[in-house]
This record gives structure tokens, sequence and C-alpha cells, in this order.
């Protein structure tokens, strides 16, 4: 069985989501498949059941998929770091910090990682999903990109073509990147998914017949705009979410700062009909929130120094309704950051922080990554940490009046940590299974896509 790309003509036109949707359609027609991403830029990550650090997008796909997670799904991962550096992660584990630029310099270095995942997934797998990254066809970036271009040409995959309708300029951008694909990549062209069609689908009728008949590539389905809510990748994903606030208990607000991390930390918040969930971007008010949590961050003096500068650092200091502190968050809540190292800062720096906790973070020089069962707050949950940061007096959570943080990730997907945060806040707060509900949005989503699909074509050119 041949492998298979999943190439965007723009940036946000879906990717992830169609790599994990062919693949689980794949899967429930009795094919072993795995999702698979070479290269991926992204501050969302997440730790994998053999305790390395993949992007938040994989790992997502794998939970979908029902299948374990390893740093062989995505090798390489490049996260925010200071001026124009990024932190580079190859096969799960953090290598060094790179000028952007020598990074692209030094690409080659990376392709036996590259090689050496992808060759094992595809050793232990009929069909390896392989998720592309922006568009394929950047020609001054073409011999540097690694998830499109590198992938397909090596191992000769056939390549779905995925373009996002809601953008505009739909006809140029696929007439334009099947034709600038290198000709024995266009020959591997299976077709193009439209995406994210709003409205009456049958006004697109021409649409289709254009790029059928005038382009001549065949159009495998016209998907309509549907609102998911899960596996939120980025910025921009996340500016897409939608609530159906039917019975409101709680506001709570997430301030979200330049370089906030792991939005799908959120995720059972926003599926909460009972919760009204607002990202504050900027100086406001924050009494009218029944709860502020401050989320994780990639470079958490930057982001202290952005609320300091903001005006939000002295509204969260005078703020005495409950406040979470989560992972990055949770550092800024207390007295102080140490970090003599120069983990995130130039030269060795001691920065004040929020002070509601009596002691000193200090950035170590290894990242902690741990995925387990953990008990906080009294109560046991899964998660995972994923931070520089140590309190040698509060190693893992810190409680006090209205004063809450922890290290762990993912405490939001725990029904009972919910219910007792919540009901804490408002008594008549009842809360809702999210694991039920993360099932149910997935298959329905599923069943609504999977017969607009052309998968008789697609499994036509793959077997």
């Amino acid at each position: 069985m041949k492998n298979i790309s999943i190439f965007g003509t723009s940036s946000d036109s879906g990717k992830s989501t169609i790599t994990w949707l062919i693949a689980k359609i794949l899967q429930n027609k009795g094919y072993k498949t795995v999702p698979f991403k070479a290269q991926n830029v992204s501050n969302n990550s997440h730790v994998c059941d053999d305790g390395s650090e993949i992007a938040i997008a994989q790992y997502f796909q794998s939970s979908v998929l029902g299948i374990k997670t390893s740093y062989h799904l995505n090798p390489v991962l490049l996260k925010s770091g200071r001026n124009s550096s990024a932190s580079l992660i190859v096969e799960g584990k953090v290598v060094q910090t790179k000028d952007v630029r020598e990074y692209y310099r030094d690409l080659d270095i990376l392709k036996p990682a590259v090689n050496r995942c992808f060759d094992y997934l595809d050793s232990q797998y009929d069909c390896v999903v392989c998720e592309g990254a922006g568009s394929p066809v950047e020609l001054n970036l073409m011999d540097k990109d690694l998830s499109n271009i590198y992938i397909a040409t090596k191992y000769n995959t056939k390549i779905i073509l995925v373009a996002d309708i809601e953008r505009g300029g739909i006809f140029a951008s696929i007439w334009g990147v099947y034709n600038l694909l290198p000709d024995k990549l266009r020959k591997n062209v299976i077709g193009v998914i439209v995406n994210k069609f709003r409205g009456d689908m049958s006004l697109f009728d021409e649409g289709v017949r254009i790029i059928k008949e005038e382009f001549k590539i065949p159009v495998l389905g016209v998907l309509p705009f549907s609102p998911f809510n899960l596996g939120f990748e980025d910025s921009a994903s996340l500016q897409n979410f939608t609530q159906k606030n039917s019975n409101t208990k709680l506001n709570i607000a997430v301030i979200s700062y330049p370089y906030m991390s792991n939005y799908n930390d959120f995720e059972p918040l926003i599926a909460d009909s009972e919760v009204k969930l607002e990202f504050v971007s900027s100086n406001m008010n924050l009494d009218r929130f029944d709860l502020v949590i401050l989320p994780g961050s990639k470079l958490v003096l930057k982001d202290l120094e952005w609320l300091k500068r903001s005006g939000l650092f002295e509204q969260l200091s005078n703020y005495k309704k409950p406040l979470y502190g989560l992972c990055g968050g949770y550092e800024m809540l207390f007295e102080s950051i140490d970090d003599s190292l120069c983990i995130e800062a130039e030269s060795p720096l001691h920065v004040k922080a929020l002070g509601f906790i009596d002691d000193t973070i200090v950035f170590e020089k290894n990242k902690i990554l741990k995925k387990q069962n953990y008990k906080i707050f009294g109560l046991h949950v899964e998660g995972f940490e994923i931070h520089h940061g140590v309190s040698y007096k509060y190693p893992l959570e810190y409680q006090n009046k209205n004063i809450k943080g922890s290290f762990v990730h993912g405490v939001f997907d725990n029904d009972a940590f919910r219910n007792t945060l919540f009901k804490e806040i408002n008594p008549e707060y009842i809360g809702f299974d999210f694991c039920e509900y993360k099932k149910n949005t997935i298959d329905s989503f599923i069943s609504t896509m999977e017969d607009k699909i052309d998968m008789k074509k697609i499994l036509q050119s793959v077997l």
C-alpha cells in the first residue's frame, strides 16, 4: 500500500484535520494507519507515551486513531526562542537553541532523523499519512522543506491537495500549487479536497466542473465548514472556536499572552455549555470574571514582561477571586523567577513575579518531560509536565485561599478535577462528561465528512 501526503494550497487550509480524517477512514476499512509530520513549527506540544515531546497536532491525530504515541510521529519540532532563535527538538528531545537562519543552513543534518522515523512507521503500518506544512510550493524554500517536497519525493507518496474555500482565490491556489509542483510529484496527485464550504454546496457545482474539466484535477470532495473545537494546533485555529452557552454558570478568562502555549488545555472549557470562556489579550478590569487562568507559556519571562507592560500584571495582583496558574502560568504566581543559566534570557536574570507563592522558580537546564497519573489537590488526574522551571518548596502544586496552580497540563480534561474546581466557585455548576463529548464530536465529524470524500478514488490510487 502506498503512503499519502496531505498538501495544503495555503496555511491553515485544514491539513491537520484532513490527515487524521483520511487516516481514520482507512483505519475503519481495516488498514493500519499512522499520522506523520516530518517537521512542525509550534509552541503547542505534548509528552508521548515514550516520554518524548511532539507537536500537539500529531498527538491529537494519534489519539483519534487510538495508537501509542512516540517521537516517530514528529521527528523535528521547532518552538519559539528568544529573538530570532528557536528551540530545536529532534526525535523527541531538546537538542539546542538555534538561530532560525542557522537551522535552515544545517537542514541536511536533520534528514537522517526524519528518515529513521518514517522508515520505522512504514515498517509497522500499512499506510503513513503525512501532513505537509504551509504551502508546498514556496519557491524560495522548496529545498528547505522537510514536510512536503522532501517526504513526497524521497518516499514517492501519493498526494492529496487541500484547499480552503473560505480564504477566497481557491481556483488560483489550486491551479498555482498543482502546476508549480515538480513534474514527478504532479503525477502523484490523486486530487483535491475543497475544504470549509459554507452554505448550499450545489452553488459550487460549476466550480467542481472547472477544476475537473479545465484544470484536469480530480475533485475528491467538497467538505462543509463544521466547527470542531478539538485539536487546536495554533492561534489561528484557536480563533475559530465556537461556544454554545445555553446555561452559563461561570465566566472564565484565559490570559492570552504572546507566547501562550498548549491551547488544547482549554478544549473542555470551550465545550462546556455552562462556561463562557474569553481569551484576554489586552488590559481590562478582570472583576467580571469568576475565574482567571494563567495558561502555559513557551517564553515565561517575555510573557511576564508583557503582563507588566500591558497593565494586566497590576490587574492580576489586585484580583481577589479564584486565580489558577497552569505550568508557565503557575511559575508566574511565585515571588520571583531565577534564570541564572540563561534558559530564556540572554544574560543571567532574576525577575519579580506576581508574588502569590512564597518561593522562587529556578530555570534548570534539563527540561522535565513526564506523562503519568498525578495526585494534585487530593484528586487523581492523568496529565503531563513539560517545563524547565522548578520550585523546591512546591514542586508540583500549590493552593491557598483563592490561589491555585500546578505544573500539570491536561487537568481540565478530568471531569472530577473540573467539577470540584468549578463547584467551589458556583455550587450550581453541574458538569459534563468530556471524554464522551470528545468521542461523540469526532464520530459525528467523521460521519458527516466520510460520505463526501471519494474514498474509492483514493483507495484505487494507493492500493
